[in-house]
């Protein structure tokens, strides 16, 4: 049984730093590709970053070069490592798992509540 649930958002000042926790009540070991996404008030919920179990990891162009994401299949986590936040960072964090189809990757696990990250002065 995949229960993923997502941990760590708050309120941060924009330069300032945030890591967020995905834990599986199991082991991620089988799960092939890890997700963070993000819906901010008014828009679409967006991939953020993905990581495969060899690793491999993607970005979206928005974030890229300032987030960081990670697995530790001892621990049955994933991660986000987020730096250099700015006020455009502010959403609600979700995790997910699913596969890549091409260059498109499809999520099918459901969607738990998020986590709320907040970048404001």
């Amino acid at each position: 049984q995949v229960q993923l649930e997502e941990s760590g958002g708050g309120l941060v000042q924009p330069g300032g730093s945030l890591r967020l926790s995905c834990a599986n009540s199991g082991s991620i070991d089988d799960i092939s590709t890890l997700s963070w996404y993000r819906q901010a008030p008014g828009k679409q919920r967006e991939l953020v970053a993905t990581i495969t179990s060899g690793g491999i990891t993607h970005y979206a162009d928005s974030v890229k070069g300032r987030f960081t994401i990670s697995r530790d299949n001892a621990d049955n986590t994933m991660y986000l490592q987020m730096d250099s936040l700015k006020p455009e960072d502010t959403a609600v964090y979700y995790c997910n798992r699913g596969y890549y189809s091409g260059d498109l990757y499809v999520p099918f696990g459901s969607w738990r509540q998020g986590t709320q990250v907040t970048v404001s002065s």
